[in-house]
């Protein structure tokens, strides 16, 4: 498992106070479409390991941020560059574009 698990209690540290660009996956575990990104999100973390941090929030236990950052629907996936959000992608996207997005954070 590439990824890291992000919280509520840890977004800040994790995401806003990261060195490298981020990427956060919103999903929940009863989300069909979350299980189908699940894989390529994993994919994407091997891949980028060391130059984007990938992780995952459980918007069942972590309601707050995304709540706070106006996650309407699952899955979606946010991406942050020194603490901001840059870009956002909503739904089971290709690979290629989540690949794309994540260049575009190097």
């Amino acid at each position: 498992m590439s990824h890291v698990e992000i919280t509520d209690a840890n977004f800040q540290d994790e995401v806003i106070r990261s060195d490298v660009p981020v990427m956060v996956d919103f999903w929940a575990p009863w989300c069909g479409p979350c299980r189908m990104l699940g894989p390529i999100v994993e994919e994407l973390a091997e891949e980028f390991k060391g130059r984007v941090k990938v992780g995952k929030l459980n918007t069942d236990e972590n309601q707050e941020v995304a709540a706070g950052l106006r996650v309407a629907a699952i899955p979606t996936v946010l991406f942050f560059k020194q603490g901001k959000l840059v870009d956002r992608a909503v739904g089971v996207n290709p690979k290629d574009a989540l690949r794309r997005q994540m260049d575009r954070l190097l």
